[in-house]
C-alpha cells in the first residue's frame, strides 16, 4: 500500500510505500522458530530501529573489513559502473540501511532518474531516505518498506530506464545458496528486461579473519545480536533475560559460512505470548548465517538465476568482490 502524506511526513520524498508485514508475521516467526529442535529466529528481525543503528556501528569497526573494502572498490570503479548502468536509470537498493554507499554510485551516474531504497526497518528507512533526498534534489527518492526476500512490485514513480539493482554489504550471504538463487530470480522480475544488478559479495578467506569480523573486541556485534531478544521482549511480551544469553559466531569451513547464535548460559525457561520454552545450558538460537563465495561460485549462482556476470572487481588483498550482472 502507499502511505498518505498525512501518515508520513514526506518532506523531500516523492512518496512512501509501506509493504511491510506487521506483528503477526513477527510473532509467528518467533513462536515457530523457538518450537523447532534447532531454535531459530530469522535474521531479518535483527533490524528494528536500534538494530539498524547498531549495525551501522558494526560497519565502522576495525575488525569488520567488509564495509571499508567495499567502499574503496566502489570509489575506485564508480566510473566503470556508471558506464555499465548508463543514463536516466532508476537505482533500486535492496536492504538500503543508511543509504551511504549508494551516494558513491549516484555521484558517478549520468542524470539518474530515481532512487528506490527498500528496507524492512521503517523508521530508519524514512530517516535515511529523507537525508538522501535533501542531498540529491534532482533524483526522485521513493522509499519502500518491504521484506525484499518476498516478491513485490516497484512503485509507479520509478519510471527511469533501465532499472538497476544495488545489493551491497554481502547481504546476499545472509541467504542460503538456494534462497539466494530465488532472491536473484525475484530481483530480475522486479527490475525487468534490460536491467542490471550491482552486488557486493564477501570472499572465502582465512577463518581467523572471518571469526574476528563477527566477534569484535568492543562487543558491538554481541549487542546487535542480543537486541533481537530485547525486541521480542518489547513487542511480544516475552521475558528473556539478556544477561542469560551470549553471542557466538564461528566460521564453518565445510559450509563456507559464518554461523551466528545466541547461546543459553544455563538451564532456563522463557515465556513468549504465554508459551513456555525451555533451554538447556549451551542450547542455541540460530540468528544469522553469512555465506562466503569464491568468484567462480558466485558467478555460477548468478547464471543459475538468469543473470550474466559482466564485470567483477576485487581488492588487492582478495577480501571482497563487487559484481555487475546483466539480465539474460
Amino acid at each position: 500500500m502507499t502511505v498518505a502524506a498525512e501518515a508520513v511526513e514526506l518532506g523531500p520524498l516523492q512518496g512512501f510505500h509501506d509493504l511491510a508485514h506487521g506483528e503477526d508475521d513477527f510473532r509467528k516467526a518467533v513462536l515457530d522458530g523457538l518450537s523447532q529442535p534447532q531454535k531459530r529466529i530469522p535474521c531479518k528481525y535483527l533490524y528494528d530501529e536500534r538494530g539498524a543503528r547498531l549495525f551501522d556501528q558494526i560497519c565502522a569497526l576495525e575488525e569488520y573489513y567488509l564495509t571499508r573494502t567495499e567502499i574503496a572498490l566502489l570509489e575506485q570503479h564508480c566510473g566503470e559502473i556508471a558506464q555499465l548502468v548508463g543514463p536516466n536509470a532508476s537505482l533500486v537498493e535492496f536492504g538500503s540501511g543508511s543509504s551511504l554507499k549508494v551516494r558513491i554510485i549516484l555521484d558517478a551516474l549520468w542524470t539518474p532518474a530515481a532512487y528506490i531504497p527498500v528496507d524492512i526497518s521503517r523508521e530508519h528507512l524514512i530517516e535515511s531516505a529523507r537525508a538522501l533526498a535533501e542531498g540529491y534534489p534532482d533524483v526522485a527518492v521513493i522509499p519502500v518498506c518491504a521484506d525484499y526476500t518476498r516478491a513485490f512490485s516497484l512503485p509507479d514513480g520509478a519510471s527511469g530506464e533501465p532499472r538497476v539493482g544495488f545489493f551491497p554489504g554481502s547481504t546476499i550471504g545472509n541467504l542460503t545458496p538456494t534462497e539466494a538463487t530465488v532472491f536473484l530470480k525475484k530481483a530480475a522480475a522486479a527490475l525487468g528486461a534490460g536491467g542490471g544488478f550491482l552486488v557486493g559479495v564477501d570472499l572465502k578467506k582465512d577463518a581467523r579473519v572471518l571469526n574476528a569480523a563477527y566477534n569484535d573486541s568492543r562487543g558491538v556485534t554481541a549487542a546487535f545480536s542480543l537486541n533481537l531478544l530485547a525486541r521480542v521482549n518489547r513487542e511480544l511480551g516475552a521475558d528473556f533475560d539478556l544477561g542469560a544469553f551470549v553471542h557466538t559466531a564461528r566460521y564453518n569451513t565445510e559450509k563456507g559460512c559464518v554461523e551466528m547464535h545466541l547461546s543459553s548460559r544455563s538451564r532456563q525457561a522463557v515465556t513468549v505470548r504465554g508459551i513456555r520454552f525451555t533451554f538447556e545450558e549451551g542450547e542455541r538460537i540460530h540468528t544469522e548465517d553469512s555465506y562466503k563465495y569464491t568468484v567462480g561460485e558466485f558467478h555460477a549462482l548468478a547464471r543459475g538465476a538468469g543473470w550474466q556476470p559482466a564485470r567483477t572487481w576485487i581488492d588487492r588483498n582478495r577480501l571482497f568482490s563487487v559484481h555487475y550482472l546483466e539480465a539474460v
